[in-house]
């Protein structure tokens, strides 16, 4: 995407949502921590659902060793994979307490090293909750920059690290938000759609979906092959049955 375009790109999102926010439900800069980390493999809503209850009765690291991990786990059973995360969170929580008072530092490698946080999840934190002009790259992100070729890359680290070549420094604030909504509720998985998007002729992909119930979109649906959609089922070469053959006297 040309600089300019980038530029616009950003400008129209901005437009349309100026003051951007993370949807998981926080506290403070702690249990934005244990939402993040619970979030991975995970909607927020579910997250949410499940948090809502939780940080009503602890929002410090030795709030969640005192509820302990049998406790823990009564509240985020809901959420995938949350064995491991219970592990995770009271592993963590030790570390803050052993060596940063009880606080989340505002440091990427010291988030990093906490169990069950990633590059991901210290970015979200940098960025929201100390204002850090991070970019965390998630499925969402990551879809929308190849997408669109704002920032094409193989791995989240190299969407991240274009982004944050590409992206003004009046964007890189809310940057975060602005892609991973736009990810979450124009540009999503299956199909984009692109007949809602603000960004649609900036963007790279050319397949472009039409409105629903228009005469492009019949058209594309007649012009599928009727195979399409269904599974293809493997050839199989069936040998014709040969009689054995007798055996020399």
């Amino acid at each position: 995407m040309k600089p300019a375009d980038v530029v616009s790109f950003y400008r129209r999102l901005q437009e349309q949502e100026p003051h951007p926010k993370t949807e998981l439900k926080y506290v403070n800069p702690y249990t934005l921590v244990v939402a993040v980390a619970l979030s991975a493999q995970a909607t927020d809503t579910s997250v949410n659902k499940a948090t809502a209850p939780l940080f009503k009765i602890v929002d410090t690291p030795q709030k969640m060793l005192d509820l302990g991990e049998a406790g823990l786990k009564e509240f985020i059973k809901t959420i995938g994979l949350f064995n491991t995360k219970a592990k995770n969170v009271m592993a963590a929580g030790r570390i803050l307490i052993d060596e940063h008072g009880g606080e989340v530092p505002r440091d990427r490698e010291a988030l990093e090293r906490l169990p069950g946080v990633g590059r991901k999840t210290a970015n979200v934190v940098l960025n929201v909750a100390f204002g850090e002009p991070t970019i965390a790259v998630d499925t969402h992100i990551f879809r929308v920059g190849n997408r669109t070729g704002l920032a094409p890359g193989k791995t989240p680290y190299d969407v991240e690290m274009k982004l944050e070549r590409v992206t003004p420094p009046e964007f890189k604030q809310h940057a975060h938000h602005w892609l991973i909504l736009h990810g979450r509720y124009i540009c999503i998985a299956r199909q984009p759609q692109c007949y809602r998007c603000i960004v649609s002729d900036l963007c790279a992909y050319k397949d472009k979906t039409p409105p629903p119930g228009s005469v492009l979109e019949k058209k594309k649906s007649k012009s599928l092959p009727k195979s399409a959609g269904a599974p293809q089922q493997p050839r199989v070469k069936i040998k014709a049955k040969t009689k054995p053959k007798a055996k020399k006297k």
